[in-house]
């Protein structure tokens, strides 16, 4: 793992370049790390890439965040800092990290050449209960969010308890940190501001951020292609990712 130091802290990040070209930079979502994007960052995946570790995940330092507008500037810090150090100008991101994404378009000087939003949208609800139960009862949390069509619509053992780990690696605090700071994530009325052509696609299950969110995104950003992968959910790029892979890579062309 590489290290960039910016206001005051330490980002990780993970590069690899098995071809020619400036990287992509994967921003993962809540509770995840860089490994979430292993199907893309490895040998099979869309060419050189940088995926973060943001702030309070993976081996990146933590700061005291409340949640909201203000972790969602300091996880944009790290967005940028990493992009800066590797060159990337087209950001990746799932859920939350999509949001990060599109904070990034809208609060930062940094330039961009694309943006792919996955499995998230222009504005993020959490239900209550399950925001009670990522504070009170956090083992049943990171069971609950792997009930069918959610993350995943029919994933194989290995790739669920793949997942499992990442969330309990992070734990809980931060975990029910990031999903506090989506569902106070509301860019509706900006929309319009993000010029970058994107593409906006999650898996036809998905009962985290529903396809209804994706084809908003295509309604709105000026510039945005839209895709329903088949046969799975909001980790699409997990549970699907050739075929992810060959949608995200034909955008990127």
């Amino acid at each position: 793992m590489d290290t960039v130091s910016h206001h005051g802290r330490e980002t990780a990040y993970r590069t690899t370049s098995f071809e020619e070209g400036d990287p992509v930079l994967y921003v993962h979502g809540s509770g995840g790390d860089h490994r979430v994007w292993v199907e893309q960052y490895g040998p099979q995946g869309i060419g050189p890439a940088a995926a973060v570790d943001l702030t309070g995940h993976g081996e990146s330092d933590d700061e005291d965040l409340p949640a909201g507008e203000a972790c969602l500037d300091a996880y944009a810090d790290d967005v940028v800092a990493v992009a800066e150090a590797t060159g990337a100008r087209t950001l990746v991101g799932n859920s939350m990290g999509g949001a990060v994404a599109l904070w990034v378009a809208l609060e930062r000087d940094l330039p961009l050449d694309a943006l792919v939003l996955c499995g998230t949208g222009a504005k993020l609800g959490v239900g209550d209960d399950l925001l009670a139960m990522l504070d009170d009862e956090y083992d049943a949390a990171v069971e609950a969010v792997h009930a069918p069509d959610l993350l995943f619509h029919d994933a194989d053992a290995e790739t669920v308890e793949r997942s499992k780990s990442l969330l309990t690696d992070t734990g809980g605090p931060v975990t029910a940190r990031d999903f506090r700071t989506c569902d106070r994530f509301d860019v509706r009325e900006r929309l319009d501001e993000v010029t970058v052509p994107a593409l906006a696609l999650t898996g036809e299950h998905d009962g985290m951020t529903p396809p209804s969110f994706t084809e908003y995104l295509g309604e709105h950003l000026p510039d945005c292609e839209t895709a329903i992968l088949d046969d799975c959910a909001h980790l699409s790029m997990l549970e699907r990712p050739d075929a992810w892979n060959e949608r995200v890579r034909s955008f990127l062309r």
